[in-house]
């Protein structure tokens, strides 16, 4: 992907103009949409999930993307730690500063990814693929809304037509985001990576993270290893 440090009024016109043509391509396609038996396909096939798969699904949606996981910016910078950042020479406890990381650290690293692609999106020449594809959608859904397609005197079932369309667009959209998908792996990918391998973020842990105390510290949560909050000091 080639960036230019320079901007030209006719390239901002163009890339007004793509935005401009996107927000009618997905507003026709919203319309078309409700107008056919596009939301009734999607009934009939979320109707065919059983309840057990639904919950499953609902609740590992719900554990994995929990807004609460998403640290603050001081906490995921180490703002106001003393070493926030430094070198871990021994193996053991490098490995285990990564693993912690990358399960503290997950929903921020995720939202990084989604960032950088959005932008690598905005920023590439797939915007205009994206215009096409909403065009031929919008086309597809406007000759289908009679419930079947003819081509050549073949009618062919919406349902059908909608899952060869839905096939050709996923190739497309795996050929048309290419570039964009590795640029966007290759530049979060070295970023987490930096990120997890100097931030130091022991001091911060979840309650899966606790650890479980024995011996003479059995049935304590020892500040040392796991802080808690600061209780009110009782006046007597």
């Amino acid at each position: 992907m080639s960036n230019s440090n320079e901007s030209s009024p006719a390239s901002d016109l163009a890339s007004t103009g793509a935005m401009a043509l996107l927000g009618g391509a997905a507003g026709s396609l919203k319309e078309k949409w409700d107008g056919s038996k596009g939301q009734e396909l999607m009934s009939t096939v979320s109707s065919s999930i059983n309840q057990d798969t639904k919950d499953y699904l609902n609740e590992a949606k719900s554990k994995i993307f929990n807004p609460a996981y998403l640290r603050s910016p001081s906490v995921f910078f180490g703002i106001g730690e003393e070493r926030g950042f430094f070198v871990e020479k021994q193996p053991g406890l490098l490995a285990e500063r990564i693993k912690h990381n990358l399960t503290f650290f997950y929903l921020n690293y995720t939202l990084i990814t989604a960032i950088l692609f959005f932008f690598t999106l905005l920023t590439s020449r797939a915007i205009i693929g994206f215009v096409f594809m909403g065009l031929v959608w919008a086309s597809f859904l406007k000759a289908t809304a009679g419930g079947s397609l003819t081509i050549r005197g073949i009618e062919i079932s919406q349902k059908k037509a909608t899952m060869v369309m839905t096939g050709l667009s996923i190739l497309f959209l795996i050929y048309l985001l290419e570039n964009v998908f590795w640029w966007t792996i290759s530049s979060s990918g070295f970023f987490v990576g930096i990120h997890a391998l100097f931030r130091d973020a022991s001091m911060h842990k979840d309650e899966e993270d606790k650890v479980e105390m024995l011996g003479e510290f059995g049935g304590e949560d020892a500040a040392f290893l796991n802080p808690v909050a600061d209780e009110p000091e009782s006046n007597v």
